[in-house]
């Protein structure tokens, strides 16, 4: 799926809310105290990857970079290379694209890694979605971090989507990036006004990250699709958009609508508590078995239907 390219962390030119965060690294990395192997977790689109990515372009391109206003300047031969992964020095590797890795690629990376840098600077790889390595990539990684050397920095982004291998956590000093509802309503409503968006989901009501706001106000708009339109047929045309484009934010859109129906159910008469509860159950194990098992929609769209449906 094709999105605007201000969704991608490398070209979110101003990091919002998260300046303590950067200041911190930011010292750390000036006092050489930063640590070989670390990690960000919390939730996904609280700007972790974009913090990362500010954090490279004041290291790499200071000149360019400005501290005051945490903005950073296209016109440089950094950004250029940087956005295009052409800069040799920081290596993006996303668990998104290793759910079928072979070792034999972690292994590589390996070697590429204790190759000499072509500039005087340290050389950054970054893991993001780490938690969606599968586990052979996992202890392949494990076995590179185990081996850190100082011209080396490993960055592990975890989204806390699922469990992570308590090997790789116990290697790792864990950087929480936590975001309060103030900060978080403030974020969303500067990149409201940066990107000019027309607002479909209540930023305050959906209680979602401003990363996951931005995506997904852009995709319901785009496909005319309205939160408070019937549930089954939105659910059956974000399954449709899965189908076509294997996106897993349709996944995270599908658990948002989910959330958002049933607890919009609460507030009317039409369902005792007791069975929304035990509709919504049903709703989410039927939805995360399409989505690990490859299901048919048609039966999943029937089998919610029958459930919703019954005396």
């Amino acid at each position: 799926m094709k999105l605007p390219l201000y969704f991608n962390p490398k070209n979110s030119l101003k990091l919002f809310g998260l300046a303590d965060d950067f200041n911190l690294f930011k010292k750390l990395y000036l006092e050489n105290k930063l640590p070989n192997t670390f990690m960000l977790s919390g939730k996904k689109g609280s700007g972790k990857s974009t913090l990362i990515n500010h954090l490279m372009f004041y290291i790499f391109d200071k000149i360019n970079y400005d501290e005051k206003i945490f903005e950073l300047e296209t016109k440089s031969i950094f950004y250029n290379q940087f956005s295009n992964d052409m800069f040799p020095n920081i290596i993006y590797v996303n668990g998104s694209d290793y759910k079928t890795t072979k070792i034999d690629e972690i292994r590589n990376l390996k070697k590429m890694i204790h190759q000499t840098s072509i500039t005087n600077k340290p050389r950054f790889i970054i893991f993001n979605d780490v938690e969606l390595f599968n586990n052979n990539s996992l202890n392949a990684l494990l076995k590179i971090v185990e081996e850190p050397t100082n011209e080396n920095f490993f960055i592990l982004i975890n989204n806390n989507s699922k469990p992570l291998l308590q090997t790789i956590q116990s290697r790792c000093l864990n950087f929480k990036i936590i975001i309060n509802e103030d900060k978080r309503q403030n974020i969303i409503e500067s990149l409201i006004k940066r990107f000019n968006i027309d607002i479909l989901i209540d930023p305050v009501k959906s209680q979602l990250t401003p990363g996951l706001f931005l995506k997904f106000n852009y995709i319901f708009d785009v496909n005319k699709i309205l939160l408070d339109d019937d549930f089954q047929k939105n659910l059956e045309n974000l399954l449709k958009l899965y189908k076509k484009d294997k996106d897993i934010i349709f996944f995270d859109m599908i658990l948002f609508l989910i959330n958002y129906y049933f607890n919009n159910l609460k507030n009317t008469n039409l369902l005792t508590r007791e069975k929304i509860i035990a509709c919504k159950s049903f709703v989410f194990e039927n939805v995360n078995k399409f989505f690990l098992y490859n299901l048919n929609h048609n039966a999943l769209l029937t089998s919610i239907n029958n459930k919703l449906n019954e005396k």
